[in-house]
C-alpha cells in the first residue's frame, strides 16, 4: 500500500463526517459528479412511495392541507435556509433555477428603478453558465436595460449610476472558482443597485451568508450538493427587507394573496411567498425533503473543513500520481478562492473521462478540454480521493 493510501485510511478514520455516508445509496463507483447530481439519500425512495401510494393515492386532495403539500414551499425553503446562511422566511422552493433567475433578476430592475430613473444597464458575469446569459439578455430586453457580460474580477470597474442589477455566481461551473461575495456584494450596493447571486455550484458546499453579508436576492439548484434528485426545484431567496417590494414578473394564483379567490386583480401574498407562481410540483418537491434530512447534526463549516481537506489531498495525488506536465489545475489553489471541486485540462478530457467512469471513477467533461471533479463531502471519502487520481494516472500514463 502506498504512502498516500495509508495518509487516506488515517483521515478517513479521523472523518467526523463519515457516518454519513450511510445515508446514501451508493456502491464500489468513486462518485465525483455530485456537482451535477447528487448521490440518492436512503430515506428519499421510502418517502416518495408514500408520497404516491398513501399521500395521493389515498388521500387524494385532502393531502393538500393533511399532508402539507400546500406549504410546502416555504417549509422546504425555511430548511435550505440555514445551510445558505439565512433566517426563516426568506426562501421558497419552486421551478427551475433558469425560471427563478429570471424572477429575481428582473425584480432586481424593477427594485433599482423604484428609487428613481436612469438605472438601465445589467452587469453579467462573462463566465457564467449560459442559461444565466441567456436569461439575463431576455431580461434586459424586456426591462429595455442595455446587457454588459464583465468578468467577476472587473465588476467593480463596471458598476456606475446606471447600474441596476448584477447577477453573479458564486462558484464559477466551470473552473471551481469562488467570488467573493461579501465585497462584490458591498460594491454593488455602493453603486446604488441589486446583486442577485447564482448559488447552484455552493449551496450546500461551503457557507454563504446570505443574510450576513445583505444579499439582496439569490437562487439557487437542489439537485447538486443538496442532492434533491433529477429536476428537482429550484429556491428563491429575497432578503426580508426587500419583499414588500420585490415585483415579480410572473405573478401567479399560488403567489395570489387570496389564492383561491380567483380576483381578476393580482395582489402579491406577503413575505417570500410572492416568488411562488404556480402549482408547486410536490412529487419532487417531497423528495427534496426527505432528502434534506441527511443534513441532520451537520455543520455547512464542517462540510466546507472536509470539502477543503479532500480538494487539497487531490491535488496532493494529483501531483504524485499523474506523469508532470499531462495535466493543467485551473482551479484555484487558495482555499478562500476555491469551490468544492477541482477541474483539470487536458488536451484529450473527453476520452480521457470516458475511460475514467469505465474504471468506475465518475467525474464529467466540459468542452473543450476541462475535467471536472466534484467532492461532496456527506459521501466522498479520502480512500475515493487517493483511488481517483491512481485511475487517472493509470489511464493518462
Amino acid at each position: 500500500m502506498s504512502e498516500l493510501a495509508l495518509t487516506a485510511e488515517k483521515l478517513d478514520a479521523a472523518d467526523e463526517l463519515a457516518a454519513k455516508r450511510q445515508e446514501f445509496t451508493l456502491d464500489d463507483v468513486v462518485y465525483l459528479d455530485g456537482n451535477s447530481l447528487g448521490a440518492l439519500p436512503v430515506a428519499v425512495p421510502g418517502r416518495v412511495e408514500d408520497v404516491v401510494r398513501r399521500q395521493w393515492g389515498e388521500l387524494r386532495i385532502r393531502s393538500w392541507t393533511e399532508g402539507g403539500w400546500w406549504t410546502a414551499p416555504e417549509r422546504i425553503g425555511d430548511r435550505i435556509a440555514p445551510l445558505v446562511g439565512a433566517a426563516a422566511g426568506q426562501i421558497v422552493v419552486g421551478d427551475s433555477t433558469s425560471v427563478n433567475v429570471f424572477k429575481a433578476l428582473v425584480g432586481a430592475v424593477r427594485l433599482a428603478r423604484s428609487a428613481g430613473p436612469g438605472r438601465d444597464e445589467i452587469l453579467v458575469d462573462a463566465t457564467t453558465f449560459p442559461t444565466d446569459g441567456y436569461i439575463a439578455d431576455s431580461a434586459a430586453r424586456m426591462t429595455g436595460c442595455t446587457l454588459r457580460p464583465v468578468a467577476p474580477s472587473e465588476v467593480r470597474d463596471a458598476l456606475g449610476d446606471r447600474t441596476a442589477a448584477v447577477l453573479l455566481n458564486h462558484v464559477d461551473y466551470r473552473t471551481g472558482r469562488l467570488h467573493d461575495l461579501p465585497s462584490l456584494t458591498a460594491a454593488v450596493h455602493a453603486a446604488g443597485a441589486y446583486v442577485v447571486w447564482d448559488l447552484c455550484h455552493s449551496a450546500g458546499a461551503l457557507p454563504v451568508g446570505l443574510d450576513e453579508h445583505g444579499v439582496d436576492l439569490a437562487v439557487g439548484c437542489t439537485y447538486k450538493y443538496l442532492n434533491g434528485g433529477p429536476g428537482s426545484p429550484a429556491f428563491l431567496y429575497v432578503r426580508t427587507g426587500l419583499q414588500d417590494r420585490f415585483d415579480s414578473p410572473l405573478p401567479g394564483w399560488n403567489s395570489h394573496a387570496e389564492p383561491f379567490g380567483m380576483r381578476a386583480d393580482y395582489r402579491p401574498a406577503a413575505g417570500a411567498l410572492r416568488g411562488r407562481v404556480g402549482t408547486p410540483d410536490i412529487l419532487s418537491m417531497l423528495a427534496l425533503e426527505a432528502a434534506l434530512e441527511v443534513w441532520d447534526g451537520v455543520t455547512v463549516d464542517a462540510v466546507r473543513a472536509k470539502s477543503l481537506a479532500l480538494t487539497d489531498f487531490f491535488l496532493e495525488c494529483v501531483g504524485e500520481y499523474v506523469p508532470e506536465g499531462r495535466v493543467e489545475c485551473v482551479t484555484p489553489r487558495p482555499h478562500g478562492e476555491r469551490g468544492s471541486q477541482v477541474a483539470l485540462r487536458c488536451p484529450d478530457a473527453g476520452e480521457v473521462m470516458k475511460r475514467l467512469i469505465e474504471r468506475d471513477v465518475v467525474g464529467d467533461f466540459r468542452h473543450p478540454d476541462v475535467l471536472r471533479f466534484g467532492f461532496t463531502p456527506l459521501y466522498v471519502g479520502f480512500a475515493d480521493v487517493e483511488r481517483a487520481a491512481r485511475v487517472l494516472a493509470d489511464v493518462l500514463a
